[in-house]
Parts: C-alpha cells; structure tokens; sequence
C-alpha cells in the first residue's frame, strides 16, 4: 500500500470537509467536560448535625444537644455527635434551662436518628441521599475513584476494538453507552448501585475521548491534524468543563442533573451521518473500495477532482516475520530505559494527582462552589495555549521543570494564608490548577519525544496507567482534608516538587530527531556504559549497555 498522505494529497490541506469533522469532533470533546466532573457536585457534601426527633425539646435544647468542636482551629457545631438524648431529655424535663447545665460533662452518642442536612446550596446529593458521612465518609472518594478505574479499563481495551470493529463505530457506541449509563445512574438506590454504573460511565467516557482522537489524527489533513491535537480537543473540552457548573447551578439536585447531562450527550448521536469512517482503518482492513468512496465524498466537498484510481494496492511484502516483536519488559529492560520509565511513570503520577486532586477539591473550598468550579476550568484555557506556545520555542525538560515548580509550589504556600484571606488561598490554588495543566500538556509530547518509535505506543501505554493510578488515588489525598485542611496540599505541593526534580535526569529532546529505534534513544543523566558479552549466531559478541 503506498502512503497515504501523497495519495490523497489532492485533497489540500483545507476545505469545508475537512472544517466539518474538525468541528464535529471537537463538538462531541464538550460532552466529556460535562462528565469529568459531575461528581463534584453529585457528591458534594452539604453543611450537616445531627437529627433530634423529640419533639418534646424546644429549640433551644435541641441546638445545644449539638457539642462544639474545634474543626481546623474553628469552633463548630459537631457534624457526628450529639449528648446523650436521654440525659438531655431528663434535664429539660426537670425544668433546667440549658444555659445553667455544664453540658460538656454529658456523654456523647452517635447520631442514631440520621443528620440535617442544609439545601441552601445543594437540594440533593449522594451524600445527603445515602447519609454518606462521618463513619461512612469514605464512600465519597471511592465513589470518585471509580470513574478513573473506569478509565483504567476503558484506555486499555477501546484501542484494540476500534482496531477491529473501526474507528466510527467504536466512537459512537461509546458516546450512546455513556449516555445510557448516566441515565441509569440518575435511578441509583444505593451507593454501590451508583458506584458500579460510575465505573462504567468512566470506561465509555475515556474510550470516547481515545476514539474521537485517532479518528480525527487519521481523518484530518496535516494542518488542521495539529491544531486538533494541540488545543482543538482540550479547549472544547474546556468548554464543557466551563458548562458544568453553571448547568449544576441552575439544576441543584443530582438525579435531574444527571439526567439533564445524558440527555445533552444523546443529541450527539445525529452526528453519525456526518461523521465519515477512518479511510486508514478501511484500508488497514482491506476495504478499498469503501475508503475511496470516504475520500471522493471528501473531494466532491473541498470542490477538487478525485482520480479514478485513489489507492494503488502493491505487492504486500512479507517482512513483518523478520522485525523484532517488543513487549513490556523491553520498557524496563535495560538500564537506561528503566530509568527513563521510572521518572516518566512517578511525574505522570503525580501531575494525575495534582490536576484531578485540585479540580475534585472545588466544592470543599470557601465562597460559591459553582464559582469555584468555573474559575478552575477558566484556568485551563490560557495554561493550554501558552503550553502549546511554549512548546513550539522553547526545550522541553526546564519548561516541564518550571511548570511543576509553578503547580506545587503555589500549593505549599496556602498553608502560611491566614484563613482571613480566603481570596487570595483561592487564587494559589488556581494558579497551581494553572502550572499542573501546562504539566499535562507538555508531559504528553515530552514522553513520545523521548522513547523511540518501537517502544512508543508501550511507554506511553505504561505512563497512562500510571497516571490512571494517580487520578484514582487524587479522590483520598483530597479527603485527607477531612483530617487537616492543608495536608492535601502539602502532600500534592511535596510529591510535584519531588517529581520536577526526578525531571532533571531525563534527556532533552527539544530540536532533535525522533528516536526510531533503541540504540537511537538518548540517554538518563547519570548512566554511563559497561561492555556486556551477548551471543549471536553462535557467536559472542560484545555490545554496549548504559549502567547508573
């Protein structure tokens, strides 16, 4: 098979079928913003106490059945406990006022009759639902995680069915699923009911985003191909990000919001007819026939004269029996490729930790959690743009190291903002979300710069599910709050520091030639080489291998 970009070069880089799929696919991109972080507001957790059912007390004894705690150096009703109800029953029964009854020497009880909840924000969530707090606290970030296991599962098995069953169809079986399970998830009534389908909306939703990628990469034509990919799909994923809370702010209960957001993704689903199949995957599969039509519509459209013949089918060469096969182990299989993947796997973990940690933490800081959630979206735009800017000009490793310095940095000083000034522990956080999301821009293109062309699709594989693990763990380290407010920022500030530092030792790519093989591959600051006797063909050998 020739190549099929001079194949189809007659096309030109621009033309109306191009800007068509261009924005249809960046349209359907605004529906994985609507879902990313739904949770923030399903699961958020209202302003709580504890229920008092007598309704013998009056309100002042049922207010000061509720003990003060200190909570993060403020005095605060307690959100789990209550004094002894009896005993509160006895005294007001006697006729005691409670201003006169040292009440700190009643004993405490959990709370048996279930908690208020307050609906001046939130009419309904999760978590006033399935009283999924104090004890039961801990179910809110396992259900979070649940989406980024999701994630897990989709990223490893939607690439293999696109390849099979194509690109298109894979796409908007996702995109009808996700739909789906977001409806059913509205009708959830329990918590694990909700969980399980959670865990689903996360497979069909990374699989949408994986899908919708390879498709436009394979169907666009160069220039609009890298503005695609560069801020084409993260912007308008932006832009659903951007939605989100102003739609949870008009709908404040969780079933209707979700069920409102299944149903704006269904009327996506028109979009098959517009939508044209990857002609590559056709012609991968030997559907000629089917390709060319794809691309004399495409020409028909850009207003240019197809040939007749568009892809001219050669003698197939069997030379694949002779190429070298590659699996995981060769990822870690010398020195200086494990160290390589050491420090790419520990700083797309963290930067996943940072980024989904600071995005799920918007609902728990001070002032209007819709605002909250806005402004953390608002910051991702401006981060992209000057990323990808950046990234045209300048070396990789010192812009990956700034970026991270810039995200945990901001995040250690909030601890030293006295609570007074909340705006301003507000807008380090933002300026943290703002140097963890230029991170997730460059660490991308800095990863499949630096492992050669055999072990690309591996290493990058192997760092996104690692990055999956640090988005599945971001959920506990934001409930480590519940213990101290700025252990998840010390503890997110701490590990990108760490990781901007394991940075320095990977190599720059900035400037030179992709690496195609791994003899090609630069190599890890610190490894020098050591002669290592290999037998080949019978015959000892002696090849060169990097050691620490």
């Amino acid at each position: 098979m020739g190549d099929y970009e001079e194949e189809t070069a007659f096309l030109g880089q621009k033309g109306p079928f191009f800007i068509v799929v261009f924005l249809l696919l960046n349209v359907i991109y605004i529906s994985t913003g609507f879902h990313s972080f739904y949770i923030v507001f399903a699961g958020a957790s209202p302003s709580h106490s504890c229920r008092v059912l007598d309704g013998n007390l009056s309100k002042e004894w049922i207010n000061a059945s509720i003990p003060i705690e200190e909570m993060n150096g403020k005095l605060e009703p307690s959100k789990c406990w209550r004094y002894n109800l009896d005993t509160i029953k006895h005294l007001a029964t006697v006729g005691y006022n409670f201003v006169d009854v040292n009440l700190t020497k009643v004993s405490k009880e959990r709370c048996a009759d279930g908690w208020n909840y307050s609906t001046e924000i939130y009419h309904s969530t999760i978590v006033s639902e399935w009283d999924l707090v104090c004890e039961r606290e801990w179910r809110v970030p396992f259900a979070s995680s649940t989406l980024y296991m999701g994630y897990l599962l989709g990223s490893l098995v939607s690439g293999q069915l696109s390849d099979r069953f194509g690109r298109k169809k894979v796409l908007f079986v996702s995109l009808a699923s996700e739909s789906l399970v977001i409806f059913a998830q509205s009708f959830s009534q329990s918590w694990l009911v909700f969980c399980t389908l959670y865990f689903f909306v996360g497979a069909f939703q990374i699989s949408l985003y994986i899908t919708a990628f390879v498709l436009g990469t394979e169907v666009l034509s160069k220039s609009f191909r890298v503005l695609f990919t560069t801020l084409g799909a993260f912007l308008h994923y932006c832009i659903g990000y951007m939605l989100l809370p102003w739609i949870a702010f008009a709908i404040r209960d969780w079933r209707t919001l979700l069920r409102v957001l299944s149903g704006l993704t269904l009327a996506y689903i028109p979009l098959w007819w517009f939508i044209p199949e990857s002609p590559r995957w056709l012609i991968s599969q030997g559907r000629i026939e089917e390709a060319e039509a794809i691309v004399k519509e495409a020409a028909k459209r850009n207003k240019v004269t197809a040939p007749e013949v568009i892809f001219k089918v050669s003698e197939v060469k069997v030379a694949s029996s002779h190429m070298k096969k590659y699996s995981m182990i060769d990822v870690v299989k010398t020195s200086n490729i494990c160290c390589t993947t050491f420090m790419c796997l520990l700083l797309w973990m963290a930067i996943n930790i940072g980024y989904f940690g600071l995005s799920l933490n918007t609902s728990n800081l001070l002032g209007n959690p819709f605002l909250n959630c806005f402004l953390s979206a608002v910051t991702e735009v401006p981060a992209y743009i000057i990323a990808t800017v950046l990234l045209k000009n300048c070396p990789r490793r010192p812009l990956l190291s700034a970026f991270l310095s810039i995200g945990g940095g901001f995040l250690l000083l909030i601890q030293l903002i006295p609570d007074s000034l909340h705006t301003l522990a507000l807008s380090l956080e933002m300026a943290g979300k703002f140097g963890f999301t230029m991170s997730f821009t460059v660490v991308y293109i800095y990863t499949a710069e630096i492992y050669p062309t055999v072990l690309r699709n591996l290493g990058i594989g192997m760092c996104s599910s690692a990055a999956r693990i640090g988005s599945i763990t971001a959920p506990y380290v934001i409930f480590l709050g519940t213990f101290n407010k700025y252990l998840p920022y010390i503890l997110m500030g701490s590990l990108t520091i760490g990781s901007s530092l394991a940075n320095i030792f990977l190599p720059e790519t900035f400037g030179r030639v992709l690496p195609e093989t791994v003899e090609q591959m630069q190599k890890c600051k610190g490894c020098h080489k050591r002669d290592v006797p290999v037998v080949e063909g019978g015959k000892k050998v002696i090849l060169q291998e990097e050691k620490l």
